[in-house]
């Protein structure tokens, strides 16, 4: 396979990572452009190592911390393609549990990828830990058809502090559980429910009476990062590891709050 093929392997979940780290589908796909326009300018950024998946990924962090409104907290840039929010939470570490926690990476090759050691990413994993776990608890609707899976998700957001409304395993379902309910602050869902409904569509009747981040379950990524559509922000990969989920619940969580914020603020 071809090295440019690789890159287009690897390219959904560049684009996953730049969502989650930008917290904007406009802003991470426009950093994932500049991206590849270094690649083509130089060609050469690829190729050092064996792994061409943390090579794209080294490219993009170049490119990110080469901007001095990522490299602070609390700092908007409005002359970007789109805005830049990054909130409280610190740059370095949050890159540092993105690349650990939601896409996988060794520690070594996260280290390769931030330019920092091993020990230097499991700091930066735990500080970052520290700091999305704060001021996070809330209410979560579960879509899910699947019993193992749906119990297994109930278990894992209860152990991070959060208190499930209702499991429901299709669209009706979910509608029901969300109206005779306290409203969830976020949504786990599955695409492919029992009765042959769609998640996505159970997820837009609800977001017909309130908003909520979302976050979709799915074995295949790759068909909602097309480009060629309005997509998922937040995508799990089925089978799914438990730090995964909680790396994205919580971004989807910061990234709500910070947007509330920003929606007080200019009342």
């Amino acid at each position: 396979m071809s090295t440019a093929q690789l890159v287009v392997q690897h390219l959904p979940y560049l684009r996953r990572y730049a969502r989650a780290l930008t917290g904007s589908q406009v802003a991470g796909d426009a950093y994932v452009a500049a991206t590849l326009e270094t690649l083509v300018n130089e060609p050469e950024t690829l190729g050092r190592s064996t792994n061409v998946k943390a090579d794209l990924f080294r490219v993009f962090t170049r490119i990110w911390n080469s901007l001095s409104v990522n490299g602070h907290s609390d700092q908007v840039q409005h002359d970007l393609p789109a805005e830049v929010r990054l909130g409280q939470i610190t740059p370095l570490p949050r890159q540092a549990f993105l690349l650990s926690c939601l896409e996988g990476f060794s520690e070594e090759d996260a280290g390769v990828i931030l330019d920092v050691d091993v020990n230097k990413v499991r700091d930066l994993v735990d500080e970052a830990g520290r700091e999305l776990a704060a001021d996070m608890a809330t209410e979560i609707l579960i879509i899910e058809d699947e019993p193992l899976i749906a119990m297994d998700l109930e278990a894992l957001v209860e152990g991070l502090g959060h208190n499930v409304i209702g499991v429901a395993r299709t669209r009706t379902e979910a509608v029901k559980i969300a109206s005779e309910s306290k409203r969830p602050g976020l949504i786990l869902a599955d695409i492919q429910l029992a009765d042959g409904s769609s998640g996505l569509d159970a997820v837009n009747d609800l977001l017909k009476t309130f908003e909520v981040p979302v976050i979709f379950i799915t074995a295949y990524p790759e068909r909602f990062l097309t480009g060629e559509r309005p997509e998922p922000a937040f995508l799990i990969a089925k089978p799914f590891q438990p730090a995964n989920v909680s790396a994205v619940i919580s971004q989807a969580l910061f990234f709500q709050q910070s947007a509330r914020r920003r929606e007080a603020h200019n009342a």
